[in-house]
């Protein structure tokens, strides 16, 4: 069945620097195959594509990109070099990739105007943003003139996971459940929640915003948000309940959560229009995803929605 993914990650020239922190971890010979993955257009992406049957995906810079820049200024200029240089190979085969933007989320007006830039100019189709920038986060009505644009240009905005600004002192002694493995998921959900009770999405409903890793977890506590926000609203106010913004304005992907239960569970939680298959390559195998995908007890409509047909609808495909 064809595939289409897009929390599928590159790098680009000069923002090697930014990737150090994340890479402290990693042993030196999975870093330098990460390395070789990360810098390939043409080679090695392309034949794991094939290989799994991945028609067709969007790239990213891997993070924490120019969010982790403290000079708006520099944000600016690395953030349009590295649009045009994916540009530029995104052009060489349009028939397989396509592009998310890198945004300087310093000045809300100059990243709204570069994702514009971006979408005109090369095609692209939304922007990645990975996290916070510099512990600034986009629920605060000076954002409201970026999430205006993003409904205006129909771009979806999918949010990566950062580290927390501060490292909360629970995880102290404990690096293992710093990232990947617990606290970028409840950093990145966090995030999201800021979004959705800051009122970002009724005031611009047209937003889409895209979660992975099954949805950072979020999805399975709908009944909750609900359930304690009529009890405790801390003088917020929102159109619907919270739950309904999740597999509306909010919706996911199953990046690097390979699990047929959490699947059907996302599904019966979301909505079967609210759940898009990814990889996170090359972090994560994209022949154990497209296995589980394949494999995953779905009636084949379904799976069809969650492969390829949610994005086809989503990103104009």
């Amino acid at each position: 069945m064809r595939k289409i993914a897009f929390e599928e990650h590159y790098t680009a020239p000069g923002f090697q620097e930014y990737s150090k922190v994340f890479a402290q971890h990693i042993d030196a010979e999975s870093l330098a195959e990460l390395g070789r993955r990360l810098n390939d257009f043409d080679e090695l992406r392309l034949q794991d594509m094939d290989e799994n049957g991945i028609d067709y995906v969007i790239l990213s810079q891997t993070g924490p990109g120019v969010q982790a820049e403290r000079d708006p200024a520099v944000a600016l200029q690395r953030a349009r070099q590295n649009n045009d240089f994916l540009a530029e190979r995104v052009a060489r085969r349009p028939q397989r990739y396509g592009g998310f933007a890198v945004l300087p989320m310093h000045d809300p007006k100059v990243a709204a105007d570069e994702l514009e830039r971006t979408v005109r100019d090369h095609g692209f189709k939304g922007a990645l943003i990975n996290g916070h920038t510099n512990g600034t986060y986009y629920d605060g009505r000076e954002y409201d003139a970026f999430w205006e644009r993003v409904q205006a240009l129909e771009a979806p905005i999918y949010l990566h996971p950062a580290d927390a600004y501060v490292m909360p002192q629970a995880y102290a002694g404990y690096p293992v459940i710093e990232r990947a493995t617990w606290g970028w998921g409840v950093e990145t959900a966090t995030h999201a929640l800021r979004l959705l009770f800051g009122g970002v999405f009724d005031r611009f409903p047209g937003v889409r915003l895209i979660l992975g890793h099954m949805g950072e977890g979020l999805p399975f506590q709908r009944w909750r948000f609900d359930s304690r926000f009529a009890v405790y609203p801390h003088g917020v106010t929102l159109q619907r309940p919270p739950s309904a913004y999740l597999g509306s304005n909010i919706l996911i992907t199953t990046s690097g959560v390979c699990s047929h239960p959490t699947l059907v569970g996302a599904i019966a939680e979301m909505g079967a229009e609210a759940v898009m298959f990814s990889v996170d390559y090359p972090y994560e195998s994209s022949a154990i995803a497209a296995e589980f995908i394949e494999t995953a007890p779905l009636d084949e409509a379904t799976r069809a929605l969650v492969c390829h047909g949610n994005a086809e609808r989503l990103f104009k495909l």
